[in-house]
Formats: C-alpha cells, sequence, structure tokens
C-alpha cells in the first residue's frame, strides 16, 4: 500500500500537525550532538529516558517501571546552552512540542517520539547546579562547559538502569536519531534566527562532552 494511503500514515500526519506540549523529567541517555545549520541555526539533541517510579507495597520500598524514551531537539541559543550545560546521566526537565517520526532502518522499523524543546533545566530534586547567564557563542571556548558546578555531582543510582535496554530485546534507542534533512525541516519552523542564538555556519559538534568539545568550531 503506498505511504500517502496507508491509514497508519495519515494518522501521524495528523498528530504531529498538533501543538501538545508535554513536560517530562529523567536521564539524560546519550551525549547531546550539536550542529549548525548551513543558515547558521544551532541545533543540539539528545537521548531522554523516563522512567516511572512506584512504591511496591508487597516488597515496602520504591521501584522503577517502564521506561519511555524520547528524541529531545532545541535550537538557537537554547541549543548552545544544552551543549554547554548537559551530559550523559545527569537529570532534566523538558518542556515542548510533542512530535511523532516513523523509522524503518530495513531490518528494523518503529514509531520514534520526539520533544522539539522550548525549555530544559536540571531537575533539582536530584542534585545541585548554579545557574550562570549566557552571552552568545562565537567561538570554540563558548561551547566549552561553563563550569565544574554546571554538572555537579549527579547521583547515578538507579539512572544506570533507567538508560539500559528493556527487557525483550528491544532496545528503544535503536531508533535513529532524527536526519540533518529531519532536522532541517523542523528547523523551518525556527527562521526567524536572532543573532543571540548564532553560531558559525556549517560548524558541527559531536559529543560535546569530549576533552575537546569544540573542536570543530576551532577553524
Amino acid at each position: 500500500m503506498p505511504r500517502a494511503a496507508d491509514p497508519r500514515w495519515r494518522r501521524l500526519r495528523e498528530h504531529n500537525r498538533m501543538t501538545d506540549l508535554i513536560t517530562v523529567t529523567g536521564v539524560v541517555g546519550s551525549d547531546p550532538r550539536h550542529t549548525v545549520t548551513g543558515q547558521g541555526l544551532a541545533i543540539t539533541s539528545f537521548r531522554l529516558a523516563s522512567t516511572r517510579r512506584y512504591f511496591d507495597r508487597a516488597k515496602g520500598s520504591w521501584e522503577d517501571g517502564e521506561t519511555n524514551w524520547f528524541t529531545v531537539a532545541t535550537f538557537r541559543n537554547l541549543a548552545v546552552n544544552a551543549a554547554r550545560s548537559l551530559r550523559k546521566g545527569e537529570r532534566v526537565v523538558v518542556r515542548g512540542r510533542l512530535r511523532l517520526r516513523a523509522w524503518d532502518t530495513g531490518d528494523k522499523s518503529g514509531l520514534a517520539v520526539e520533544i522539539e524543546a522550548d525549555a530544559v533545566g536540571h531537575d533539582l530534586g536530584w542534585g545541585v547546579s548554579s545557574w550562570q547567564k549566557a552571552g552568545p557563542a562565537r567561538s570554540a571556548d563558548d561551547l566549552a562547559p561553563a563550569s565544574s558546578a554546571t554538572g555537579g555531582n549527579w547521583p547515578m543510582g538507579d539512572d544506570t538502569a533507567a538508560a539500559a535496554p528493556q527487557a525483550g530485546g528491544f532496545d528503544p534507542i535503536d531508533a535513529p536519531e532524527p536526519s540533518e534533512s529531519e532536522l532541517d525541516g523542523v528547523a523551518e519552523q525556527h527562521d526567524r534566527v536572532d543573532g543571540f542564538g548564532l553560531a558559525e555556519p556549517g560548524a558541527s559538534v559531536e559529543a560535546v562532552d569530549s576533552d575537546e568539545p569544540a573542536a570543530a568550531l576551532a577553524g
């Protein structure tokens, strides 16, 4: 059946036109990936693992429930600040617009749940953070971590389990991250780029918590 005639794709398109705003708490499950489009739009994306906690009366203790996985995309100065501030394993709060994306790699297929974020911050119920007003990011040094206090000593504990593959042989993070073309499609909705969120056009930073987080911007 052609994709256009498939009712599942029609429902997906209809859902993506919705403006559902959600707030999710969870653990950063991947190294944030920072890129800048040719038009100068900064984008940072990362996986978010959100595990429901419930009280087991029989055991008399709190237990982990199912883990929901999201791909979070941030834009403009929020993307620049997220690249500077977030690291894998940290607890965060994310607010944004919900989007669904079907994916197919040939041998696997599924539905990725994405959040186009308009606000991201550390979850202070699990650690200590230090806020610092940020200016325009123009150089490699600007994308280095703001300070050691920003990362803090975040308790891992059950977070390691929350970021692990679920039982049954299906790993939710098998879902590929949005391609550059797909991100560009979303970025078209953010075409009014102000100077505050600009970086060098065409630059790309992978795994911003590496020893040289902004090497791609150095030139």
